[in-house]
């Protein structure tokens, strides 16, 4: 691991945002180094069904063309960049090329039958529930028909988002792409989806993306896995890699059945940190990491590795595929082909406060954005300074009107909303374990290291305080009064907390070498959690549900399979994996525990 220097000092305001560093210390929060940054799942028995760049790619289609195979279809989710890909496809000579966004409505029309889940908010729409298929015209859909029946000679290539609504063809490729590449392009000046907004803020591409155009393509394209002939990663840049629609189904079945990491990714932000920065080696010139999602099959990515090439996929693939085996009979039954739980990082260690927020309740969030399910959540601490703390619930005797009056002149500038004044500030240590119900007013403070352990709807965080600050990008931060105020519970006051949300361990097992405990969720939540404190190895039984695990404690540990349906899985500290529910049981091995000391392991699952 590359050494990382840092000059710290932090400034007076804590949650001022960005802490600038003075006074020489190197490697503060150096761990192990052994944190995997791509990992990665080994598929056996495909090694040949695997190819790297266009060139290999346009030699197995002239193959398949010198068999009599004529219509090439190319499907994009959106954001795969078509010019690219149609620069180079255009080796196999088509004599016709159909594309699919030429049958598509014109980008003002999409615009108004997009608005009402947009909305004119900055941030938040609501969940779009109409097919791709509606955003294509019938007359021109038919028209392309037309044009492939006419051509009776030669290659006809059909290439775009929804381009099987044209034909299925006699090769279908479908050209996936990962979402937070897709983020990464919208930065970068990418527009939406048969959009012409290049110089749109950030947010209001993401919300397009959020809430229309990736409800759109996956309900598309998950029913179209078994059509699929090939499958192309095209996360880099003229670098795609292409396995065969054979390969790319047996991967996902081989994946639910054994423990697997996603590919993590980490974003700077306002109140970031250097705690990730030192410990897992990341790029010592970034002014400092915010945070780190490692556990979140919706947005992170399936790295799969065919022989010597490694191909990947979003995770969500494998949530659309094997739902069941996945999840769990029960977890699916409840939530359908969605993936629950969430972890991610949160890294304030030489940062800042969190944004001041609040969760929407579960009725709010369906009648509000269309959501099933909210965002309930708890903090893990990872790691933290000596004098860290938590806002957690209102103050005993708070008025309600007192404190939104005070919100609403702090959002309008030029007044620090008195956070203290109304909102209790919990001092937390290392392995504490904070319960967060929707409805409760919080946020990590500085200097914490929190793993987030919550339900997926990760988008519905209404800020009502952001310490005065603007975005890395110069812009203020949205803010959300309006809708915090309307989902605060205001009975959650200190004694409420004490009883339900604070220091809630309980010992289930404790004998010489383990020691388990529950330590959450509340009862409002529907994920249960267990720390394994272990110098010896114990059996788990994962009861119909997906566990998603955390090394919270020591450098690694082995995840064993009791019947050996499955290699043995080596994790480090801070790693996030998941153990499908079909795997019934497995055993962890702390392999780290050194010297006596413990390795630590959190398991999250549904009820």
């Amino acid at each position: 691991m590359k050494n990382t220097r840092f000059r710290l000092g932090l400034c007076e305001d804590r949650s001022a945002g960005v802490q600038r560093m003075g006074n020489d210390m190197d490697n503060r929060y150096f761990k192990y180094g052994n944190y995997d940054l791509q990992p990665y799942t080994k598929i056996e028995g495909y090694d040949s069904h695997a190819v790297e760049g266009y060139d290999d790619i346009i030699i197995i289609l002239k193959k398949e063309i010198a068999a009599g195979k004529r219509v090439v279809v190319c499907d994009f989710y959106p954001g795969v960049d078509k010019e690219e890909v149609l620069g180079h496809l255009s080796g196999v000579n088509p004599v016709l090329l159909i594309e699919a966004e030429s049958c598509a409505m014109e980008e003002e029309v999409l615009n108004r039958l997009f608005q009402d889940y947009l909305t004119d908010d900055r941030v938040f729409g609501f969940m779009c529930h109409k097919k791709l298929e509606d955003c294509f015209c019938a007359e021109k859909l038919q028209k392309a028909r037309r044009q492939i029946e006419e051509t009776a000679e030669g290659v006809i290539l059909v290439a775009g988002v929804g381009a099987s609504l044209i034909t299925r063809g006699d090769v279908y490729l479908y050209f996936d792409l990962a979402r937070w590449e897709i983020q990464l392009r919208y930065r970068r000046g990418m527009p939406n989806w048969n959009c012409t907004n290049y110089d749109a803020p950030n947010l209001e591409k993401y919300k397009r993306g959020f809430f229309v155009e990736w409800r759109l393509a996956d309900k598309y394209k998950k029913q179209r896995f078994e059509d699929f002939d090939y499958v192309v990663d095209t996360n880099r840049k003229e670098d795609p890699k292409m396995i065969t629609g054979e390969a790319f189904r047996e991967a996902l079945v081989q994946v639910s059945k054994r423990p697997f990491r996603t590919q993590p990714y980490f974003d700077p932000g306002v109140w970031g940190g250097h705690w990730m920065q030192q410990a897992f080696g990341l790029d010592e010139d970034a002014p400092n990491y915010a945070w780190s999602f490692d556990g979140v099959p919706e947005e992170n990515s399936l790295n799969l590795k065919f022989g010597e090439i490694l191909v990947e996929i979003p995770s969500i693939d494998l949530v659309f595929y094997r739902p069941r085996q996945l999840l769990g009979e029960k977890v699916h039954a409840r939530f359908g082909a969605e993936f629950p739980i969430r972890f991610d990082l949160l890294d304030t260690m030489g940062g800042g406060n969190l944004s001041l927020q609040v969760h929407p309740l579960t009725e709010y969030i369906q009648d509000t954005f269309g959501m099933n399910y909210t965002q309930d959540e708890s903090y893990y601490i990872l790691d933290c300074e000596e004098d860290s703390c938590v806002y957690l619930g209102v103050k005993d005797g708070v008025s309600p009107k007192a404190m939104e009056e005070d919100l609403k002149r702090a959002e309008k500038g030029g007044y620090a909303f008195p956070a203290e004044k109304y909102v209790n500030t919990v001092p937390v240590k290392k392995h504490d374990h904070v319960l967060i119900p929707a409805g409760t007013v919080h946020c990590s403070g500085a200097d914490t290291m929190v793993l987030e352990i919550s339900a997926t709807p990760y988008i519905f965080t209404f800020k009502m305080w952001d310490w005065g600050r603007v975005g890395l990008d110069g812009i203020p931060r949205p803010v959300h009064v309006e809708h915090g105020i309307k989902n605060i519970q205001w009975d959650r006051t200190m004694p409420w907390l004490e009883r339900n949300l604070i220091h809630q361990e309980e010992i289930c097992r404790e004998e010489e070498g383990i020691l388990v405990e529950r330590t959450g969720l509340h009862q409002r939540e529907f994920i249960d959690t267990y720390r394994y404190m272990l110098t010896k190895p114990v059996k788990c039984i994962q009861n119909d549900s997906v566990h998603v695990l955390n090394v919270v404690e020591g450098e690694k540990a082995c995840i064993e399979s009791p019947a050996g349906v499955f290699a043995p899985f080596e994790v480090h500290y801070a790693e996030t994996f998941i153990i499908p529910a079909c795997v019934g049981e497995y055993v962890i091995n702390p392999t780290g525990a050194i010297e006596g000391k413990r390795v630590g392991v959190i398991v999250a699952s549904v009820r």
